[in-house]
């Protein structure tokens, strides 16, 4: 066994000032209205708060400021930051340092540095968009997120976020498509809120994304060959003990790990990141951080910082931060629960329904938007969440089912009742008060009505949270679908009511007509309304017989969906993504998931045979020496062999394994779709393996054990 890490760092941190310190790393409004010329400054605050064009002209002006900003906090280098679709993020460094003629050199950093950069995109994937050979990309300032600096082992970086485009003008990344579909949404939700009577600027779609993640001690990471490559264990036996005791959920947060939950918020909060709550989750090990809501491209940008700090401040601490949505099997895995919405620039919250929602149109016009969306749309959401790694998770534990259905709770659920049964709600369940039967604790407002863990889109107060959406993922491609499908069904709607209303705009005009618009909508849509329990085999039945709803169990079968004609429709007629666009998304997906899976079998298989295989004959070896003893003494040595017989047994069954995954592996190197042949072929052989490892497992003794158990994993070294 290694030796567990203990990183100096985990002393006791000392309190920080958060008002003081947030944001001090970034170059937002405030370090822009001190720097720029007020005229500067004022177009590049209609672009970043109207969505105007960015005018080019204060390029120049805005590179001279961040580019000081900048240096004076001690960066060296620039970097254009992007989204590939690789799903995590890349990055060039650029000095800002030039040399001049005289032999010096001075720190430059232009406009035309700033706008625009020149990557390589040929070793990105595509998704037959470029070719290999066709190289060149481009990398477009983004002003609606702001520069920031990354401080790390003694350098310091500014990082500009951008978009990143082929030389043909194709979006290679997720960025291009999530800023189309905020536009989309804003286009059709102010027209909307124009039929209305509300005259709002600009609308916006929101975001705040929970994060699950596990810790486990460095040493230990680095001796599991599978958390090194696969970022999950592909073999290991279930402790005697795993979270059954519910004891870790919300508990007191070891030392160790709070100084580390410390290290990493004052991190985020220089750079801006609203980070407001951290917990122990469920399953030993696991942990949870979450922030508040801001503009959902701010918000996308924001979760690959909180990522990539996470995993680099672990180092710091000894610990290693798994983000892998299933990195242990038989307790919880991760997910990133995705709480969506939509505000005004006058700060309303559209999916806020008030203490009578029944009477609250503007909130059941839009919230029977995204119920219709969702009912429309599902096979589009649930292809936004697919991947090898999510597969594992849906549908076990705390994770939704692959069936998409959306939770509303008592008091909607009630107030559509009354809507599909009659075409008007004329009351709302009221929340009242909870009394603990007791004079000394207070009484507590009660809500309306409770929360569905099993939901894999539910309602919670005044937002959606997509609960499905994998720990590992990047957020933008899931927001850019909701947002895409939301503006489509708000777009329906409105149409809708302008052709009830014709010219007549009067107050009880617009209120019948929004009546019988939300009334025919739910009517239509309320299969995908379900607030029982997500689990049950008769909600499966239920929803697939009786229903009609998708049950999309693995990838390949939810990727399938992602090109029908009505999905390429719907992103084409809001010129979110084009067709080749899309075809790229499904092609890259499917071969990510079908690389993920052959890197997986290939480690299963070495882990098999160079490391379990031979500590299991070494105690084979130990078992015929006691045996020779025990008969060289004439004691009865049958105890002895039928322990042998065991791990012979065990042994055997591993080969066997091992031959049926090898030649599973190779037919589906060959196979017309190998993403298919790795479903229904590699996966089962991986898991023969890993039955026939684990077995083995709780038969070698400890000291010949090869690897970290989840016992040590999950319980030591915190």
């Amino acid at each position: 066994m290694p030796t567990l890490t203990r990183s100096a760092s985990n002393g006791h941190a000392m309190p920080q000032d958060v008002e003081e310190i947030f944001g001090q790393n970034t170059f937002g409004l405030a370090e822009m209205k001190s720097r720029l010329p007020k005229s500067v400054y004022k177009k590049i605050t209609a672009t970043i708060e109207k969505g105007e064009p960015f005018d080019e002209t204060v390029a120049d002006a805005v590179a001279l400021a961040m580019k000081e900003w900048a240096v004076e906090r001690g960066a060296t280098h620039y970097t254009h930051w992007f989204q590939p679709l690789t799903g995590r993020t890349a990055e060039k460094h650029d000095s800002f340092i030039t040399p001049n003629a005289g032999g010096g050199a001075v720190a430059e950093f232009s406009g035309k540095s700033l706008v625009q950069g020149e990557p390589d995109a040929s070793s990105f994937p595509g998704g037959g968009l470029r070719a290999t050979f066709e190289a060149r990309g481009y990398t477009a300032y983004d002003p609606t997120s702001p520069a920031f600096i990354v401080e790390h082992n003694g350098t310091a970086t500014l990082v500009i976020p951008t978009a990143f485009a082929s030389w043909t003008g194709e979006a290679l990344d997720h960025k291009i498509p999530l800023l189309r579909s905020m536009e989309a949404l804003n286009v059709q939700a102010t027209r909307a809120l124009s039929i209305l009577g509300d005259s709002v600027g600009r609308v916006y779609a929101t975001c705040g994304s929970e994060q699950e993640y596990f810790l486990v001690d460095e040493a230990y990471f680095e001796d599991r060959p599978d958390l090194l490559v696969a970022g999950r264990t592909l073999i290991g036996a279930a402790p005697p003990r795993g979270q059954e005791f519910d004891d870790h959920y919300f508990g007191s947060i070891p030392e160790r790990i709070m100084a580390y939950m410390n290290a990493v918020e004052t991190e985020l909060y220089r750079l801006g990141v609203p980070v407001m709550t951290r917990h122990n989750e469920v399953a030993p090990g696991q942990y949870e951080i979450a922030p508040l809501f801001e503009n959902a491209n701010v918000a996308a940008d924001h979760q690959q910082v909180m990522m990539m700090t996470l995993q680099r401040v672990a180092k710091r601490y000894g610990l290693a931060c798994l983000l892998h949505e299933k990195p242990f099997a038989g307790i919880n895995g991760s997910g990133k629960h995705v709480n969506w919405s939509m505000s005004t620039d006058t700060g309303l919250n559209l999916l806020e329904p008030g203490d009578t929602p029944h009477s609250n149109l503007r909130f059941l016009f839009f919230c029977t938007a995204v119920v219709q969306a969702v009912h429309t749309h599902q096979d589009l959401l649930r292809a936004a969440i697919a991947t090898a790694a999510n597969d594992h998770r849906l549908g076990a534990n705390e994770a939704p089912p692959a069936i998409i259905s959306i939770f509303l709770g008592d008091q909607l659920s009630d107030v559509y009742e009354q809507i599909t049964a009659s075409g008007k709600a004329t009351e709302s369940k009221q929340s009242g008060f909870l009394g603990l039967g007791t004079p000394v604790l207070p009484t507590l407002p009660r809500h309306a009505g409770d929360r569905n863990r099993t939901s894999p889109f539910a309602f919670t107060g005044n937002k959606f949270e997509f609960r499905a959406v994998g720990s590992s993922q990047s957020v933008s491609f899931p927001l850019t679908v909701l947002n895409t499908i939301v503006a489509e069904a708000i777009d329906d709607l409105a149409s809708k009511l302008e052709d009830k209303l014709g010219k007549k705009r009067s107050k009880k005009a617009v209120e019948s007509a929004v009546e019988e618009v939300i009334t025919d909508s739910i009517r239509e849509h309320t299969k995908i309304i379900f607030n029982g329990d997500g689990y049950s085999e008769a909600w499966h039945k239920e929803a697939v017989e009786e229903r009609g709803l998708l049950n999309l169990t693995t990838t390949p079968d939810a990727l399938a969906t992602l090109t029908d004609e009505k999905n390429i429709a719907v992103f084409d007629a809001y010129d979110v993504l084009t067709a080749p666009e899309l075809e790229s998304r499904k092609e890259i997906l499917s071969e990510q998931y079908a690389l993920t899976l052959n890197v997986e079998a290939a480690t299963t298989e070495s882990l098999a045979k160079t490391m379990v295989l031979p500590a299991a004959l070494r105690y084979l070896a130990e078992i015929g020496e006691a045996a020779e003893v025990a008969e060289d003494l004439g004691l009865d040595g049958s105890g002895t062999k039928e322990t042998a017989e065991v791990v012979i047994t065990q042994v055997n069954a591993l080969r066997k394994a091992l031959g049926t995954l090898v030649k599973a592996r190779t037919a589906a190197h060959k196979a017309k779709d190998e993403s298919v042949a790795m479903k229904d072929k590699v996966i089962p052989a991986m898991t023969k393996v890993r039955e026939a490892c684990d077995a083995l497992e709780q038969e070698v003794p400890a000291d010949l054990w090869p690897l970290p158990t989840y016992r040590d994993m999950l319980f030591t070294g915190k």
